[in-house]
């Protein structure tokens, strides 16, 4: 590779899934550039990046900030799905509008959401998308629109985040700040679920990223990452992991989340992506393994450890081995 083609600018590199391919682009040799307002604040979080100012809202700010990359990862993703319908398509726009000035490629993490678990619980590359939830829909016309740009893309679809800074369900099985007393599953019990270790997704991006020569110009990738056909062993794993009785395994409150909904809007969208836990939905990662021999896989009770400790969730003395990301099928 040349230098020019090593330097990339991410979008979102605050959040659990930006942060971790920002890391990723750093430990491979890539010069990462950062948007953010206030990049004095963001650069005490995360070493290495050039922080540029500006506004992912903001076209003009996104395309300056773009100058000689080859590589625009757009994770932006407001937090607690605040405003998606009024926010994920303009800062779309501004890094289409950066890679069309550029020549870039966007890499956009993907999830689950463009899908009916009913209809297809298991999920390859060539799905159809058929969304059943507000949020679905929005996602799928994200999709669309980089299809439709004209821009190279590279969409990398994974189950729910975990990992350091990650803001995702796992945060509310264990709570954050505390000793692990008890696990709260959300999901049914016996129910698939599938979860994606953000070191191991970031390092599977950085690598297709980097067969740039051997990639569509639309390509999409499915990540398995780890897969419990009963998903409340994540909850075991946990449990595991800080050695708590496995009957320390409760319900989540969901009770309580319907109640409150029509007054908290945070609830309202949680609610709305309930049939996630209800119904299994398993993507299949046969194409992924096929174009680079392997998925990156650090051992679950690792990774489990890891993002424990990350949240505070086990004691300061706990031994907490770095991540591995050894290859695994």
């Amino acid at each position: 590779m040349t230098q020019q083609i090593k330097t990339a600018l991410v979008i979102g590199a605050t959040g659990g899934i930006g942060g971790a391919v920002a890391k990723a682009l750093l430990a491979h040799g890539w010069t990462v550039k950062a948007l953010n307002r206030n990049p004095a604040r963001a650069a005490s979080g995360l070493a290495g990046v050039d922080w540029i100012k500006g506004d992912a809202m903001n076209s003009a700010e996104v395309v300056a900030a773009a100058t000689g990359a080859s590589l625009i990862v757009h994770a932006a993703n407001p937090p607690g799905y605040k405003d998606w319908d009024k926010l994920l398509m303009p800062m779309m726009e501004s890094s289409i509008a950066a890679a069309r000035a550029t020549g870039a490629r966007i890499l956009l993490p993907g999830n689950v959401y463009n899908y009916d678990p009913v209809r297809d619980p298991v999920v390859t590359e060539t799905t159809p998308e058929r969304p059943v939830s507000r949020k679905g829909r929005i996602r799928v016309a994200m999709e669309r629109r980089l299809r439709e740009s004209g821009v190279k893309t590279l969409i990398v679809r994974a189950g729910d985040f975990f990992g350091a800074g990650a803001n995702s369900w796992f945060s509310q099985m264990a709570t954050p700040g505390k000793p692990v007393r008890s696990v709260s599953y959300p999901g049914t019990r016996g129910v698939g679920h599938s979860w994606a270790y953000l070191p191991d997704l970031a390092e599977t991006m950085v690598r297709l990223v980097e067969r740039e020569a051997d990639l569509d110009d639309h390509a999409v990738f499915n990540f398995g990452g780890t897969w419990f056909d009963r998903g409340e062993d994540m909850a075991r794993a946990v449990l595991r992991v800080a050695e708590r009785p496995e009957r320390a395994i409760r319900g989540f409150i969901w009770p309580v989340v319907i109640a409150a909904s029509p007054v908290v809007p945070l609830f309202r969208e949680i609610l709305e992506m309930r049939y996630l836990w209800k119904q299994p939905l398993r993507l299949d990662n046969a194409k992924l393994v096929a174009f680079l021999g392997a998925e990156p896989r650090t051992p679950l009770d690792q990774a489990v450890a890891v993002a424990l400790e990350a949240q505070g969730s086990l004691p300061a003395e706990w031994p907490v081995t770095a991540p591995a990301g050894a290859l695994a099928v």
